[in-house]
């Protein structure tokens, strides 16, 4: 004996398949970066290095989340640069001073001949 109802074919639900598309979406956008990151180098210091006998301009940096003093004297990040000649810059962190902040310093101070800049811990 043979089934003659008929075949009813039930609509597809598409919600599943939206589910998985947003998703993936959702994963695909947060997996991927939009902007493009600079390379800043930064030198650190060995205890066996060689010195040079010439002296050397020290300038010290302080860096903090709302203040930025040079030897002591306060300035913005706008005119340490033209502040700053030749020598080593060492630059010390308060300990509310952010990971941004001390890139835009360091952005700041990077490509300039005969600057050594460096972070102390």
């Amino acid at each position: 004996m043979r089934n003659t109802a008929p075949f009813v074919r039930r609509p597809m639900s598409m919600t599943p398949l939206i589910d998985v598309i947003f998703l993936l979406l959702l994963f695909f956008m947060l997996s991927s970066t939009f902007s493009k990151f600079a390379e800043i180098e930064i030198s650190s210091t060995t205890a066996g290095s060689t010195t040079s006998d010439e002296p050397v301009e020290r300038i010290f940096i302080r860096l903090g989340a709302e203040r930025l003093s040079m030897n002591g004297e306060a300035v913005t990040l706008d005119e340490l640069p033209a502040r700053i000649g030749v020598g080593q810059a060492l630059i010390s962190l308060d300990v509310d001073a952010s990971a941004q902040r001390l890139v835009d310093l360091l952005v700041r101070l990077r490509g300039r001949n005969g600057l050594t800049v460096t972070v102390l811990e």
